[in-house]
């Protein structure tokens, strides 16, 4: 048979002859045919990623998902920080708890395929049948030293972020680059720097149709239903202003319920409001959340005020384009509330916090970010 016979036959033609067929039965065009085709294949795709994405770390036990109404209940009730004793906190060993590890510690795991969410560089890894982790790595991957400031920093001050272990990978199946050469192969491939990213310790309560929560629904927390103060929802504010922390669409939160809150029929009486990922810090808060900038950047981080207006106590953050956060507003209760939580931190601990980072110019970063505690502790908010 000729090869245009063949190519006739071929499952490509066949399908592109029902397309045309099709097309034509229902009144559309060849080319809205085409792009319907590849909206569903683009839809399968995230669906296959969400699925993926579930899979990143051993499943926590579930609350029962949220309605508008109790969604809304939990925003409402829920807490932003907890104390904790900040001049005892090692900043270098970073939070403890199941699946701790320590700095640079070897961790071996097996290769999981699929692609996970987001642009940079990071893979699925199992550490052993059903627990898998989410692996940052590479060295000019500046998300990974990002990650690991911003956690550590939100953890010591009693704000809850996910867990995030500076460690070198040996992963079995990977590529020397699984991001950009996925798939398993017959390989070990050893990754440094690398992170380990694992949730705080909780129960995530999924909702419907809404993933995690947006900066503007901290308005909502109602102290007198036992939620969040305003000035601790300020001060978080501010503190995101400090960390010129640029991704902030809804995605980049979650809702938790800590240890022991989850009730009868799934109800959640210990609501906490948690971020989730913080990878685009300590650079300068930009409108497409550009990493070259956004992300470990000490000139631009350094050269940035906290204060875009110093006398309205108006925070110096550049909102991006999906994101629910820019130039707050801050009272002075919350501001008071953020400067007593970051003087107690000692130049040890800041020094510790930037070197188990892996950032260069330890000194420098340290004398920055003490220049920007000054910002906020001599400033004074008259509302």
């Amino acid at each position: 048979m000729s090869r245009r016979g063949n190519a006739a036959k071929s499952p490509r033609n066949r399908s592109l002859r029902y397309g045309k067929r099709l097309a034509r039965i229902q009144g559309m065009t060849l080319g809205r045919w085409c792009g319907l085709l590849v909206s569903s294949l683009a839809l399968n795709g995230l669906i296959h990623s969400a699925q993926l994405g579930a899979q990143e770390q051993t499943p926590a036990k579930q609350a029962a998902r949220l309605d508008e109404t109790a969604r809304t209940a939990f925003i409402r009730s829920a807490q932003v920080w907890s104390p904790t004793n900040i001049p005892s906190m090692d900043l270098r060993a970073g939070p403890d708890g199941g699946g701790a590890f320590p700095p640079n510690q070897m961790v071996t795991c097996t290769y999981v395929e699929g692609r996970l969410h987001g642009s940079s560089r990071k893979f699925a890894c199992a550490m052993s049948p059903g627990h898998v982790v989410k692996v940052r790595y590479g060295v000019h991957n500046e998300e990974i030293q990002a990650s690991v400031l911003a956690t550590r920093l939100l953890w010591a001050l009693g704000f809850a972020a996910d867990r995030v272990y500076p460690v070198r990978v040996r992963c079995n199946g990977c590529s020397s680059d699984p991001w950009h050469r996925p798939g398993r192969v017959r390989e070990d491939h050893v990754f440094a720097p690398a992170v380990i990213e694992r949730h705080p310790e909780g129960d995530e309560v999924t909702d419907e149709g809404k993933a995690g929560w947006s900066w503007r629904e901290l308005d909502l927390v109602d102290e007198s239903m036992g939620g969040a103060s305003p000035a601790q929802r300020d001060a978080l504010k501010l503190l995101a202003v400090f960390m010129q922390h640029t991704d902030t669409k809804p995605e980049q939160q979650r809702l938790l319920c800590l240890p022991g809150g989850l009730v009868a029929g799934g109800r959640c009486v210990r609501p906490f409001l948690v971020l989730h990922d913080v990878g685009l810090t300590f650079g300068h808060a930009n409108t497409f959340n550009r990493t070259g900038s956004g992300s470990v950047d000490l000139d631009k981080w350094a050269n940035t005020p906290v204060w875009k207006d110093p006398g309205a106590c108006v925070g110096h953050l550049s909102k991006s384009l999906t994101g629910t956060l820019g130039n707050p507003p801050i009272s002075e209760a919350g501001r008071l509330f953020l400067a007593n939580l970051l003087v107690q931190l000692s130049d040890r601990q800041l020094h510790d916090l930037f070197e188990v980072a892996g950032v260069d110019r330890v000194p420098e970063w340290v004398a920055a970010f003490k220049h920007k505690r000054d910002e906020i502790v001599l400033a004074h908010c008259g509302r």
